[in-house]
């Protein structure tokens, strides 16, 4: 047997894969039996072969490939793999034998290619060779783990791919993804190059391929023929598109149809049924939803679970850690599969009403549970399935309504579509997705027109948004109609409630008296109907109104009651809203320092919601109590507000906007021109993660790179990561934080390891500690 071992030559460049590759070498000094997992495609074999490559002279009796793939028959398994080894076989002994015999005082590295298909006899000559040769490691690639003892596995991703560019934000072209499609549009298409041309379609051709190596390499060959711009159109009908890899390849590894077919056949008929079931969910699921919307017909709800189990095993679900539970999730190009797969069986209609019914019940019981201690909770899970919560809502729509479902639901279908949209009431306001839930109230509305209490309900929903956004005249309407349409009803929505969005456009008009009037008749009424979150909303704009008719102790007498209610429920979302007008009045009285101090509480309270508009109402208020004790501080605070409020997309609320004026040109006089418009621009160039700490006072200073960006070598949000590592945050609490994947959080560290040309995160820590040290005050 050669010491060389038996590896092919590389025949086009490797990219990226630096953490997995690091990976993979610790688990083979380790252990025994590394299994290379993951989906079709994902680029098993190369970072196989590359690690073998990189270990080959630490294994002086060679490092070996076996290549399984065109291998059909069980019984042959030994002969391949002795002949991978150059092993003769003349002996009278089992040739298992004779192949362990051979192994036992070597030092060897094999890798066997495509175990999948031949799951069960490659666990058992994997087990049985590690046993009899201690010299000998074996990486395996495989849609599955093998499951024998001692087997260390690691699930392969997909490429880190950019995230969809913010609005005036260009893509970041650094990711592996990304590298990958040019150097393979360059190999057919010379010269081809990033520009700021084609950047952005480039990042979407890999995002809507989900960074699946195979299929971005396909992508490219069609730039023979297509603009990215062409071919980023085609991808709807991507499984005919991507049918063009290299003929040397097997066949199933040509076409990218050819390779999920791969993987559909090596599964159950139930765990296929399951799979074409799952396909009606978008950005993940957990076991609850999969257990409601997919069992029936042919898979019982008990079997669900191990169902899923097996799924995940085949690498066809994503298993993926969320706060305290699990989810799943279908790579958007299996998940199309599993469509057509659906469409095919003729269950698509059913499942899609099964999903909407399934969202919309979950909604109805987060708006139930909403005010009281799970309300962190409900915000979190509805976050997680917005995805779904869109996909629900397309599905009541009907075919031929704007962004609606190729599909019909009908009138039962379409209700449930309202229910929906008016049950996330808070979750749009808390989310700060005012403009989304209009837009989806606005389209149900149209297709809805019948008058039922449905309909009425999301009329009183759809004007407190627009309330929100101080579109007053657009609200007026819908209380009209909401009003007219409540007198014909036998069973109308509460009448509380829509005086209370009457008396909150009272207040945002400047107009606290007819504010008074109605918030307090709004408050009596959810008194009545025993609604307690609607009697503390009303309560704490009717202290605010009492507060600008100088009413100050009814004023302070209606906060108290408010935090009073909140605390008792253990409720977090208003009462941070109180605390925020509150804080207001108590400096409006005379005492900043208190009124500090609540507004950053409330802050505080707001952060596990992400409440951006809460979070920039607060920062507004701290800019004006801190114009007369530092007005650089409140400069700054005002650009960080001034950029929420941008992203909000509405003006601030009428009856602030004279103390944001008056904060303003204190800040200009003490400051100048010229340096009012830099501590501003210093608060509209803060990144969003950094503006709560900014805002209490409990961030660490920035070193001077990441304040200005004109000597680091990073992107914006490269330099908001490193100095989330510098803070000791793990990539999980980094993607927690920045409420991205861990995957991009992982993937932004390494590409700051290689731009710094660091080898270790203390690294990155170290310089940015090093720069605070010379930061601007």
């Amino acid at each position: 047997m050669s010491p060389t071992g038996s590896l092919p030559a590389e025949l086009n460049s490797f990219v990226g894969r630096r953490r997995e590759i690091a990976e993979v070498k610790r688990l083979l000094g380790e252990g025994r039996l590394v299994t290379l997992a993951g989906v079709g495609g994902v680029g098993k074999s190369r970072l196989a072969l590359r690690v073998a490559f990189d270990l080959r002279r630490a294994y002086h009796d060679g490092v070996w490939l076996v290549e399984l793939a065109a291998l059909e028959s069980a019984e042959l398994l030994v002969a391949t793999v002795m002949a991978a080894l150059g092993i003769q076989d003349s002996a009278s002994r089992p040739s298992l034998e004779v192949l362990a015999a051979h192994l036992r005082d070597r030092r060897t590295l094999v890798v066997l290619d495509n175990c999948e298909h031949l799951l069960d006899p490659c666990a058992a000559l994997a087990d049985r060779l590690v046993r009899a040769a201690p010299g000998l490691r074996i990486l395996a690639t495989s849609r599955q783990a093998l499951g024998v003892t001692g087997e260390q596995v690691l699930q392969v991703p997909t490429l880190a791919v950019p995230e969809a560019a913010e609005a005036g934000a260009r893509a970041d072209a650094q990711t592996d993804a990304v590298r990958l499609f040019a150097e393979r549009a360059r190999a057919v298409l010379p010269g081809f190059e990033i520009t700021d041309a084609n950047r952005e379609a480039v990042a979407r051709v890999c995002r809507r391929l989900d960074g699946i190596p195979l299929a971005i390499e396909l992508a490219a060959v069609r730039l023979r023929a297509l603009s990215v711009e062409q071919l980023l159109e085609r991808l709807d009908d991507r499984f005919r598109l991507l049918t063009t890899g290299a003929r040397t390849a097997m066949p199933r590894q040509q076409t990218l149809r050819s390779l999920i077919d791969w993987s559909h056949a090596l599964c159950t008929e139930q765990e296929r049924l399951l799979w074409s079931r799952l396909s009606v969910f978008s950005g993940g699921l957990d076991l609850e939803a999969a257990e409601q919307v997919c069992s029936g017909g042919g898979i019982p709800p008990e079997d669900v679970m191990d169902l899923v189990g097996g799924l995940v095993d085949k690498s066809v679900l994503a298993r993926e850690e969320h706060r305290q539970s699990v989810r799943y999730r279908l790579l958007e190009t299996i998940r199309q599969y599993g469509r057509e797969r659906l469409r095919e069986s003729g269950e698509e209609a059913e499942l899609r009403a099964r999903h909407r019914a399934y969202f919309r019940d979950l909604a109805l019981r987060a708006r139930r549970g909403w005010y009281g201690p799970d309300q962190v909770a409900w915000f979190a899970r509805l976050r997680a399935d917005h995805g779904n919560l869109r996909t629900a809502l397309d599905s009541a729509l009907p075919s031929g309504s704007p962004g609606s479902s190729p599909y019909t639901p009908g009138p039962e279908g379409t209700r449930d579509g309202l229910v929906l949209a008016t049950a996330l009431c808070f979750q749009w306001i808390a989310a700060g997705a005012l403009r989304e839930g209009r837009a989806w109230l606005a389209r149900l509305l149209a297709a809805a027109p019948e008058p039922t209490p449905e309909r009425a309900e999301a009329l009183c929903v759809q004007a407190r948004l627009a309330v929100l956004q101080s579109d007053f005249e657009e609200a007026d309407t819908l209380l009209r109609e909401c009003r007219e349409l409540g007198a014909t009803l036998p069973d109308p929505p509460p009448a509380a409630s829509v005086t209370y969005v009457a008396g909150l456009a009272a207040l945002m008009r400047h107009d606290p008296k007819e504010a008074v009037t109605l918030l307090g008749e709004a408050a009596d009424g959810h008194r009545a109907d025993g609604e307690e979150s609607g009697v503390v909303n009303a309560l704490m704009y009717l202290a605010t109104a009492h507060g600008l008719l100088g009413d100050d102790e009814r004023a302070i007498d209606r906060f108290k009651e408010c935090l009073a209610r909140c605390e008792a429920r253990h409720e977090h979302w208003f009462r941070s809203y109180t605390l925020w007008l509150f804080g207001i009045e108590t400096w409006r009285q005379g005492d900043p320092d208190r009124a500090i101090e609540m507004e950053r509480e409330a802050i505080r309270l707001k952060q596990p919601f992400d409440d951006r508009l809460g979070i920039a109402l607060c920062v507004e208020a701290l800019a004006w109590m801190t114009a007369d004790a530092s007005a650089e501080r409140a400069a700054t605070l005002l650009g960080a507000s001034q950029e929420s409020w941008r992203a909000f997309g509405g003006p601030l609320f009428g009856y602030l906007e004279g103390y944001h004026d008056a904060a303003e040109a204190a800040a200009r006089e003490r400051l100048g021109a010229r340096g009012f418009a830099a501590a501003f621009r210093k608060g509209v160039e803060l990144p969003p993660a950094d503006v709560p700490g900014y805002a209490t006072g409990s961030e660490k200073q920035r070193p001077r790179a990441q304040q200005t960006g004109e000597t680091s070598p990073l992107t914006r949000r490269e330099r908001e990561i490193a100095a989330l590592v510098a803070r000791g945050m793990s990539n999980k609490e980094i993607a927690a934080t920045l409420v991205i994947a861990q995957r991009t959080a992982e993937a932004h560290v390494e590409h700051i390891l290689c731009k710094l040309g660091f080898t270790s995160r203390a690294q990155i820590a170290a310089l940015v500690a090093g720069q605070g040290d010379h930061a601007e005050g």
